[in-house]
């Protein structure tokens, strides 16, 4: 049986698990009071279509999940990174795909 994923994919998923540790790493590093993640890098993180990472990591680690900025601020970058991830597909993987043929 061979399955081809599109790279796209692959990538997608792969930087969605570096968001996710990301996540798990800080939570580590608060339990020891030790240097933290910027809540910034969590952002960039999520900007680059990492949300969905970041969010599973937020509430699998319950970390940061008290602040608002987090709670309202990642779901709305997962839907920016659906929207975003949607008109890149259409505008140039399918654009693409039509002067291939």
């Amino acid at each position: 049986m061979n399955i081809d994923l599109p790279a796209w994919l692959i990538l997608y998923f792969v930087w969605n698990v570096v968001a996710f540790r990301l996540v798990g790493l800080d939570k580590e590093r608060a339990k020891r009071k030790t240097w933290r993640i910027r809540e910034r890098t969590f952002f960039f993180a999520a900007l680059f279509f990492g949300a969905a990472g970041v969010l599973t990591g937020m509430y699998v680690y319950r970390h940061k999940t008290l602040h608002a900025t987090f709670v309202m601020g990642m779901p709305f970058m997962l839907v920016i990174n659906f929207v975003c991830g949607y008109y890149i597909y259409i505008i140039i993987l399918k654009k693409t795909a039509c002067f291939m043929i």
